[in-house]
């Protein structure tokens, strides 16, 4: 596994001289082995620097990371950690801190290469080179007849499977039964993509129908990957009634926009006796905002008092100059449920 110690030791090797001027040599005798199954690549791995590098989704799709290229920039996320590199630069950025690496990412025609132990062992992953036989193995410490990471389960679900509420426009939250990573997560209201207007976390859901439910039944789909790398897919259903009653939420504090710290008070007012569902998520910013990353999450659940106050203490790790976000929702029964959405600083 990499770790701190041995990513500085790379910083004591000198860099190669005019790294981009190194001849480039097709690495076709050496084999690739993930988790014991050989890898077989359209773009053959290149020796660059004594380095092996290989095709971006060649291999780390296959340690269960989600990789995404964007203008020069790679980000790779799986396994918990979250690395970022960039075409050209030798600097690489893992779960926020900076590291070097003695050899840079670079483009082959349209592909792009990134060097193979270096990302492997920022996933979590063990790399071993046999010189007798050229083999690379990487493992994720999933082997053959080994237990697989568990699958996701959603919990908590509001409304219920097959439960009826009266609401048009209900609540509408699950769990995740392990951390998922929230920009992997899609989420549908009857094949209908209401992802952008969902509050997701690495541990929570919650949206709430910006439009009346007609009163049938009603399937919520979720689909996405765990920090592990576990994709999964998950449906619930519900039917919807006819609401007499609005809800509502009033005199939230603290306010949108004002900064808080990793300890802070939400309280406001709502219909007496409701249900006040509570999630918030943080998330660090660097690079003057080109990354984002999760930092940390919470949720509670709790039922404003006969005047309809309520207050809870959210307790979350935030990072200076990060955001965080907080989504309150009201519900009670034969009423509509009410959503406010707080943009806080850290």
């Amino acid at each position: 596994m990499l770790n701190s110690h041995l990513i500085r030791t790379a910083l004591g090797c000198a860099l190669f001289v005019a790294l981009s001027f190194m001849p480039v040599r097709a690495a076709a005798a050496v084999t690739i082995v993930v988790n014991g199954a050989t890898v077989s690549f359209d773009q053959p791995p290149i020796e660059r620097a004594g380095r092996v590098f290989v095709p971006l989704r060649g291999v780390f799709e296959r340690l269960g990371a989600t990789v995404v290229y964007d203008n020069g920039v790679i980000n790779a996320t799986g396994n918990g950690r979250n690395i970022s590199l960039k075409i050209g630069s030798t600097m690489a950025t893992i779960n926020g801190e900076t590291y070097s690496s003695d050899v840079a990412p670079f483009l082959v025609g349209a592909r792009t290469l990134v060097p193979l132990r270096f990302i492997s062992e920022a996933l979590g992953a063990t790399v071993n080179y046999d010189g007798n036989t050229q083999t690379v193995s990487i493992s994720t410490g999933v082997a053959s007849g080994a237990t697989p990471p568990p699958a996701v389960a959603l919990t908590n679900l509001n409304p219920p499977d097959g439960g009826v509420v009266q609401s048009s426009k209900p609540a509408v939250s699950a769990s995740f039964s392990q951390a998922v990573d929230p920009n992997s997560v899609k989420v549908t209201l009857d094949d209908r993509d209401v992802t952008s207007a969902t509050a997701i976390s690495p541990s929570d859901l919650l949206f709430t129908p910006p439009y009346a439910l007609s009163a049938t039944s009603h399937t919520v789909r979720v689909v996405g990957t765990s920090k592990a790398g576990v994709s999964f897919d998950k449906s619930w259903s519900f039917t919807s009634g006819t609401s007499t009653v609005d809800n509502y939420l009033h005199n939230i504090l603290p306010t949108d926009g004002s900064t808080v710290g990793g300890t802070f008070t939400v309280s406001g007012s709502a219909l007496p006796n409701s249900h006040i569902h509570i999630v918030a998520a943080s998330v660090a910013v660097y690079g003057g905002g080109v990354f984002r990353m999760p930092a940390g999450s919470y949720n509670a659940d709790l039922t404003a008092d006969a005047n309809g106050l309520f207050s809870q203490v959210v307790t979350i790790t935030v990072v200076g100059g990060g955001d965080v976000t907080v989504r309150i929702t009201s519900s009670k029964t034969a009423s509509n449920s009410a959503t406010v959405t707080l943009h806080l600083k850290s």
